[in-house]
């Protein structure tokens, strides 16, 4: 064979060797996923699945293959996701204050992604213009159609499945803000907040807001303290990932302040490296051992170059670092490290 590029096999040499040659005349980078990918859908064919199971394979990868496509021009945009009930009509309060939030966090460099539907999140559009729009559409028996804000653009993505839209929501948002909505509201923040709590998606600013005077964040938070954290079952420390407000200057400062200081993060091996917009220095260092000591497994955090690997994928190399071996369980913890690295005032 022409190259050992992965374990993963189809089990016949002669068709791995084929995949080997037919990689060898496209050149395509990172060979060895593209080689896995070809070799998985030549073993669903093998293995006798169900037609239904094959064509929910094949739009799967067809949805996010052109998500991916339409998203990359505005790879160096901050994009925030505005999540909330389709039945809200123009004049609610709540219809404007998702207006309002978008037309604020567009004025302030950044883009908005939203469900594309009617409601918030035509309000959101409206807000910041079809210009720094995304709309990430689900086709429904009842509710197939965008909203006529992003119909017609090029950043509207239409999807059949809920798995799908939802990976993209949180693949390209670097920011979230929910205000009132239904049953699909409900699961849009309990899964992002699920997926933060547990380290499946990088920490990010989320904000619950309300119209002026409103109280149905209020109402979700007063369940959350009563059964869940007085039942033990989350921490004090969870309810730090996420912000109650009525206020939208309040939710744009939030949504903004979380990358002050902080811009991403990489596990390399066996350490958590954050990458920042600043130097840090030895007497905030000192503070940082301090304060966040019980979430390093061992070491301390220290100011760190870029690495190798990512000198290697071109990932962030111009910004400052810092590194420690995260226990990879206190994520509210390690929020609460990211706030203390954007509230620094020297």
């Amino acid at each position: 064979m022409n190259s050992p590029l992965s374990r993963y096999r189809t089990g016949d040499d002669d068709l791995d060797q084929a995949i080997f040659d037919l990689l060898d005349s496209i050149a395509p980078s990172d060979r060895e996923l593209i080689f896995e990918m070809i070799v998985s859908a030549i073993r669903l064919g093998l293995e006798d699945v169900d037609r239904g199971d094959l064509k929910l394979v094949a739009a799967a990868v067809k949805e996010l293959r052109y998500s991916f496509q339409v998203f990359a021009p505005y790879s160096e945009s901050k994009k925030c996701t505005i999540f909330g009930s389709a039945r809200i009509k123009s004049g609610d309060p709540a219809y404007a204050c998702a207006h309002h939030f978008a037309e604020a966090i567009a004025a302030a460099g950044w883009m908005v992604i939203t469900g594309a539907g009617p409601g918030i999140m035509q309000a959101g559009h409206e807000g910041a213009g079809v210009d720094n729009s995304f709309g990430v559409n689900i086709m429904l028996p009842f509710e197939a159609d965008a909203n006529p804000v992003i119909t017609g653009d090029p950043k509207l993505i239409n999807f059949r499945y809920f798995f799908t839209r939802k990976v993209m929501f949180m693949k390209e948002s670097h920011g979230y803000v929910l205000l009132p909505g239904g049953f699909g509201t409900m699961d849009e923040t309990f899964e992002l907040l699920t997926l933060i709590q547990t380290g499946k998606t990088p920490p990010a600013p989320v904000v619950l807001l309300d119209p002026p005077g409103g109280t149905y964040w209020q109402h979700w938070r007063r369940f959350i303290e009563a059964e869940l954290r007085d039942g033990g079952l989350i921490s004090q420390d969870d309810l730090c990932l996420v912000k109650l407000t009525d206020s939208v200057d309040e939710a744009v400062e939030e949504v903004c302040r979380f990358y002050r200081t902080y811009h991403s993060m990489r596990f390399v091996g066996s350490r958590l490296i954050l990458r920042l917009e600043r130097e840090i220095g030895d007497d905030e260092l000192e503070s940082l051992n301090s304060e966040f000591s019980d979430i390093v497994e061992s070491g301390r955090i220290e100011r760190v170059d870029v690495t190798d690997v990512e000198v290697r994928d071109g990932d962030e190399v111009d910004k400052h670092r810092i590194a420690f071996r995260f226990d990879r369980h206190a994520l509210a913890r390690l929020r609460r490290l990211i706030d203390a690295l954007n509230d620094h005032v020297d």
